[in-house]
């Protein structure tokens, strides 16, 4: 899903190559980081994993942000990031607040669907754990946005792919019907095979393809941001086309939304794929958007995450319509 497509690329920047801020950090670390000093940092700071040199580049920062301001020239980004005020340590507070808010929206959606859906439902257990799966991407989210570090980064780039690829994963399984077929009941009549071998490799490919991944970011020197927005982007997008081919008019239908149903068979909520499609999409472009922060806290970064939960909330509406549709208790060919 491109939900959780992550586009935090850390460079050197104009800021943090002008000569006065890399004067105003050696003189401080000069005048607080020595063996001799007695500044100390706040606690909460500490907690939060931040240095006395990392202080030091925080404070100078502001201070050559404040005089670009109040003469009149434009603010310039430090280190790949604009210049945020920080919050109890959180060095975007906004974005880490948004993320723990996309972060509830998973978690009510859970809730919805193991509350809503059958226990024999056969894409229940796919449902809950990419719903796992997503919380947890925005656990690291949160993290990461509150504290910057190579290993933050990794746990959030990698648990956002993972999101992304369960995604791809369990549409794959719901539209090309790979789940396990129901058991037979006297609500349920069934003669649909069992895909398993297809759903097997399925399974394969894309527990290589994240292995192979993570791996391939891990191993090398540098990380790759280009090669790794161009994977989730690729995935993210792949997913939407299927979900795209699911809400097309009844007349255009190229597939059987459900097995013991014709083609034509379209449900009135089967709409709501294409608004998810569509608002994704949407709400993508504020990556495009690059401007400081307003009030040094909100910028277009932030404002994706906070468009972000209700698109997730409408989606765990519309898998469990989706899942509680009759046509499920007449699963066969």
């Amino acid at each position: 899903m491109l939900c959780l497509v992550t586009s935090g690329e850390v460079f050197a920047s104009a800021g943090d190559r002008a000569q006065g801020f890399i004067h105003c950090v050696d003189l401080c670390k000069a005048q607080n980081c020595g063996a001799d000093s007695t500044y100390a940092l706040p606690l909460v700071l500490r907690l939060t994993r931040w240095t006395c040199p990392d202080d030091c580049k925080y404070t100078c920062m502001h201070e050559v942000t404040d005089k670009d301001l109040f003469a009149g020239r434009a603010v310039e980004q430090y280190y790949g990031k604009w210049p945020f005020w920080r919050f109890l340590g959180m060095q975007e507070p906004a974005s880490v607040a948004f993320s723990v808010l996309n972060l509830l929206a998973h978690w009510r959606g859970s809730n919805k669907l193991r509350a809503s859906l059958p226990e024999d439902h056969p894409m229940k257990t796919y449902y809950m754990r990419w719903a796992w799966v997503s919380i947890n991407a925005w656990v690291w989210s949160s993290v990461f946005h509150t504290r910057d570090l190579p290993l933050t980064e990794k746990l959030d780039y990698f648990s956002a792919a993972l999101a992304i690829l369960y995604g791809f994963y369990f549409t794959s399984i719901r539209l090309f019907h790979l789940y396990p077929p129901p058991k037979p009941s006297k609500l349920t009549l069934t003669n649909r095979p069992d895909k398993s071998y297809s759903r097997q490799i399925l399974t394969t490919i894309c527990s290589v393809a994240f292995f192979c991944h993570i791996s391939y970011l891990t191993l090398l020197p540098r990380f790759d941001y280009t090669y790794n927005m161009a994977f989730n982007l690729i995935v993210g997008l792949s997913h939407n086309f299927m979900w795209t081919l699911y809400s097309l008019p009844a007349s255009l239908s190229l597939f059987r939304r459900f097995p013991s149903q014709p083609k034509k068979y379209r449900p009135r909520f089967v709409t709501q794929a294409a608004y998810f499609v569509f608002s994704t999409t949407a709400v993508t472009a504020l990556e495009l958007l690059d401007f400081p922060p307003l009030l040094g806290v909100l910028d277009a970064h932030a404002l994706w995450h906070l468009s972000t939960a209700p698109i997730a909330l409408m989606w765990y509406e519309f898998l469990s319509e989706d899942s509680l549709d009759p046509s499920w208790r007449y699963q066969r060919l």
